[in-house]
């Protein structure tokens, strides 16, 4: 059975500049981790980690791009698995922006996770998306507010 993860959060800031904390390589980098992404429709790339044995995970997740509607919504595959090129969770990430009065919400949809093996990777998901959301506000407002604590 498909599991989904779904958070919501509001920024201050634009969406165009949230737009590129989901896009830009580098800034990516810095609240998720490493990557090769590109938001080009069909691109695969990789977002690379520590492996966590515990898991069956081999420190990659492999993607590619689904759907870039600019400023609006991204969406990529997410399969991991323990190396060699076996896949043993499959999901999408998909992130919806939508301008408000108050500033840039964000919508954070990670759904499958469909295999009782992956219920570790869903659970640690759960609280872990919720931990870069926050960093990802902390890196906006060091870049509008000067503040220095991302």
């Amino acid at each position: 059975m498909t599991k989904i993860i779904k958070h919501q959060f509001l920024y201050a800031q634009p969406k165009e500049m949230v737009w590129e904390y989901l896009t830009n390589s580098e800034l990516l980098e810095q609240w998720l981790m490493s990557n090769d992404f590109l938001p080009i429709v069909g691109h695969e790339f990789r977002f690379t980690t520590n492996p966590i044995p515990a898991l069956d995970f081999d420190g990659i997740h492999y993607c590619k791009v689904l759907e870039v509607v600019p400023g609006e919504t991204l969406s990529y595959t997410w399969n991991t698995g323990p190396g060699n090129g076996k896949i043993t969770m499959e999901s999408v990430v998909t992130w919806t922006l939508r301008q408000t009065e108050k500033g840039t919400e964000v919508t954070l949809e990670h759904r499958g996770f469909a295999k009782a093996e992956n219920l570790a990777f869903y659970n640690g998901l759960l609280k872990g998306w919720v931990e870069k959301l926050e960093k990802i506000n902390k890196l906006l407002n060091a870049v509008t507010n000067g503040d220095t604590e991302a």
